[in-house]
């Protein structure tokens, strides 16, 4: 194919890949609010909801290891289109049971673990190929048109399972789910996933076993100190940000009295400003120093967790309380956006071909793996001890840990033209 025409290709996988990302995120959203509504009702159990979002995070940690070694085994493409297509038999199958029993929680909880497991293989092997996909001069676009895909749908979908909730079975949440998902795997099914893909150039993972291809996508990670940094950055970063996930709720509605109309307009703030940023991104260049540029975004997220527990602190009217929330949650959004965006530009880019499926398999793993261990260390903690402290302290190690682990070796070996040149004497 001419550079050309590859490059027509191109755009269509990058317009293509914000249709099917932003319908199949829609249905998710759709169905998400349905179960757990479902849930709620149903159980009145705040217990038995958690249990549903453990069993969600639980099998991805486990999995995306195992599904980044597939990923460089075997065709991604395969992976991407087999793993799409385990989540329409696992929600069918849920749809035919309730048909035939009725919705029953056992049922739920069961395929919220296949739903978790099939959709990491097509999550991870997806974020493998991006680069693949797209020209290196639209990586940013690419990544950007992800985030906004998700904005949209994380903004809509609420409201328009809203509307449907209690008007409508739990059957026609499936459907609607099953008919977004459909549309997705047609359209992903179109793309070419090998359009600029280069040659390997290390061992052939083919060839190794699957024991020393695992080991040796791990070595790899190891030899890399810029992507091990990022990556105990992310681990810490989702387990502390769960301070706000988890506690978010819990002061708005018991500390502070807020209604819960209101609660609900606030918690749209994040997504709004994952909108915003993101399409700024998608209109600009790649950002020529992007680890330093998480570097800041993360310390400034470790900052407003700590401001998150001013209003506790301060007594102020409902009014400022929901507009300063509403703010948190909008700049929440946005360094979400500052953060994820050039990184994955730079994992997309600085990852050898061979090991981009295992390294995003551990990508996967070290994120996913905080989000339980911090839902439930923050639960207790924030039973034993004042809110406002649990913020504090939060987001003053989170700091530390940033400072620790981007310290400036760590980005000037990333880029290394910020390194200061030595001033030369001057001489007579």
């Amino acid at each position: 194919m001419t550079d050309h025409g590859k490059l027509k290709k191109a755009t269509y996988h990058l317009y293509t890949f914000l249709v099917s990302k932003m319908i199949g995120s829609l249905g998710s959203h759709v169905y998400s609010f349905g179960i757990s509504m479902y849930i709620l009702s149903m159980t009145g159990s705040s217990l038995s909801f958690a249990l549903n979002i453990i069993l969600s995070y639980l099998p991805r940690t486990i999995v995306s290891p195992i599904a980044g070694l597939i990923g460089d085994r075997v065709s991604r493409k395969r992976l991407v289109l087999g793993g799409q297509a385990g989540v329409i038999l696992t929600v069918s199958t849920l749809l035919l049971y309730t048909h035939e029993f009725g919705l029953s929680l056992i049922a739920v909880y069961t395929a919220t673990v296949f739903n978790s497991i099939f959709s990491t293989f097509t999550s991870v092997a997806f974020s493998a190929s991006i680069a693949n996909l797209v020209d290196e001069a639209r990586l940013q676009k690419a990544m950007s048109f992800n985030q906004l895909s998700y904005s949209i749908s994380g903004i809509s979908g609420p409201i328009f399972g809203g509307m449907l909730f209690g008007f409508v079975s739990m059957e026609i949440f499936l459907f609607i789910f099953i008919i977004a998902a459909v549309i997705t795997i047609t359209l992903e099914a179109t793309m070419d996933f090998e359009l600029f893909k280069k040659h390997a150039t290390g061992t052939d993972v083919k060839q190794e076993t699957m024991l020393e291809s695992f080991k040796a996508g791990f070595r790899y990670v190891n030899k890399k100190p810029v992507i091990k940094a990022i990556l105990w950055v992310a681990l810490w970063l989702n387990l502390f940000f769960m301070s706000v996930n988890v506690g978010g709720d819990y002061i708005l509605l018991t500390l502070l009295k807020l209604d819960p109309k209101l609660i609900g307009i606030t918690e749209a703030g994040g997504a709004v400003g994952v909108l915003v940023t993101s399409l700024y991104f998608a209109s600009r260049a790649n950002v020529k120093y992007p680890l330093q540029l998480v570097k800041r975004s993360t310390l400034i997220t470790s900052l407003i967790v700590i401001l998150a527990g001013l209003p506790l602190v301060l007594q102020l009217s409902n009014t400022f309380n929901f507009i300063y929330y509403f703010i948190i949650m909008f700049i929440f959004g946005s360094l979400g956006v500052v953060t994820n965006t050039p990184l994955g530009v730079m994992f997309q880019t600085s990852i050898d071909e061979e090991y981009r499926g295992r390294v995003f398999g551990i990508i996967e793993m070290m994120s996913m793996s905080a989000m339980p261990v911090g839902t439930l260390m923050y639960g207790v903690l924030y039973d034993i001890l004042p809110a406002q402290h649990v913020l504090f302290v939060s987001g003053l190690i989170l700091t530390g840990l940033v400072l620790l682990l981007l310290r400036p070796s760590i980005v000037e070996m990333a880029h290394p033209e910020l390194k200061k040149t030595p001033v030369q004497p001057v001489t007579e």
